[in-house]
């Protein structure tokens, strides 16, 4: 059964409908909304539809389907790393699965064990977890019934672990780039078996989920990592383009304009960048297909994904500062101080929502002169990026999941 949660990558109507929210960044994996309106006002007591304390510890973000909600934690007491699911009207939780019991990997201070956001494909409940060494790719009904559950290879990184799954056709692809062999391989939606491998070149770790798009006339899998920006075919993942470096790890998931037709990337370590990149070539394209490259300038993201709102490109850097970026040259627009973020910037009916890492978040308006909407403050800290669906915004915090809208609203 085909379903729009399982086309992230379909370039959606612009017509406005409920829309859900089943992957990393949305529909469409890039962190937009089609829906035409979202609360921009809340606080602890305004706004707030329910509040659930979470079992459990973790950064990864939420995914919508239907009436349920999923997201995945851990416990540092007893090694258990779950897959988790919400009642989204009520915020009851339904089930929890025990997906891996493993001693906690060594993590960043910044990173969990519990990172990787899960993918619905509107039947199944896809996640990943590091058990030991080995990466675990598991599939879940809808009702929490383990469907299938494969070991594709190992992962090494003393940042810890976060491969966050995509959906694509029948296909559940999974970016493992680490301090070793990296690889991405794709398998079965239905079964777990494996469709394609990629032999990632470089042997660095990174985090970057891809984004696929019809871009050049041609379907293009885009991730940044591993010393490299590369295009692949999804169906098959042979290589389209590459352009080498520019630095060595990634976090930030590209984003594409239909606008401007070209891919961007942000982000990196040691050194920051940011570029366009026409999407028309083959092979090598270093010296020939970069349109615009900013090299450690102000307004780079390092770990939150950046977003394209009508003609802008916009980022919060390691700094603390939100930027926007005119797409088509980039040209620095603004830059505003909104303090450190982890969490990734979402939009929704022509306006950001930019949240910071001590539960603050700015809604604004993009535009060529600075402008603040709102300001709200849920008074915990955020890590996770904001999920929105059917005129709700479901946020995570360190402890909680909240529900913001009306009291009464009608979901699905």
């Amino acid at each position: 059964m085909l379903t729009r949660a399982i086309l992230p990558l379909a370039l959606l109507s612009s017509a406005a409908f409920a829309e859900d929210w089943p992957v990393w960044r949305g529909p469409r994996n890039d962190g937009r909304s089609t829906e035409p309106a979202f609360p921009t006002t809340w606080s602890t007591s305004e706004n707030i539809v329910w509040r659930t304390v979470l079992p459990g510890e973790g950064h990864a973000s939420l995914i919508v389907f239907g009436g349920k909600i999923f997201t995945v934690a851990a416990s540092p007491e007893t090694g258990e790393r779950t897959l988790l699911c919400f009642d989204r009207t009520t915020g009851r939780q339904l089930w929890q699965q025990i997906v891996v019991k493993a001693p906690a990997e060594h993590v960043h201070k910044e990173n969990s064990h519990a990172s990787s956001t899960p993918a619905c494909d509107g039947e199944r409940v896809f996640c990943t977890f590091l058990d030991g060494k080995e990466v675990v790719v598991s599939a879940y009904s809808l009702a929490g019934k383990l469907l299938w559950q494969k070991r594709p290879g190992i992962f090494s990184s003393v940042h810890g672990f976060c491969s966050t799954p995509l959906p694509y056709k029948d296909k559940i692809i999974v970016n493992c780039d680490h301090d070793g062999p990296g690889y991405i391989v794709a398998l079965s939606r239905t079964d777990g078996r494996e469709f394609w491998r990629i032999e990632r070149p470089n042997n660095t770790r990174s985090y970057c989920t891809p984004i696929i798009r019809e871009a050049a006339g041609r379907m293009q899998m885009v991730l940044s990592g591993s010393k490299c920006i590369a295009s692949y075919d999804p169906d098959t993942g042979k290589q389209l383009w590459i352009v080498d470096g520019p630095t060595d790890q990634f976090v930030a998931s590209p984003v594409y304009s239909e606008k401007t037709g070209l891919f961007y990337i942000t982000g990196g370590f040691p050194d920051h960048h940011i570029m366009a990149i026409k999407p028309d070539g083959s092979g090598n394209v270093t010296s020939t297909h970069v349109v615009w490259h900013h090299h450690n300038a102000q307004g780079v993201s390092y770990v939150p994904s950046p977003i394209i709102e009508d003609g802008w490109f916009l980022v919060t850097d390691d700094r603390g500062f939100a930027h926007a970026f005119d797409a088509k040259n980039g040209d620095i627009v603004w830059n505003e101080k909104f303090g450190r973020s982890h969490a990734s910037i979402v939009s929704a009916a022509g306006l950001l929502y930019f949240t910071n890492d001590v539960g603050v978040c700015r809604v604004v308006k993009p535009a060529e002169k600075f402008t603040t909407v709102a300001t709200n403050d849920l008074g915990e800290p955020i890590y996770a990026s904001p999920a929105l669906s059917n005129g709700q915004i479901f946020i995570r915090t360190g402890k909680a999941i909240y529900c913001i809208g009306q009291k009464g609203h009608a979901s699905r």
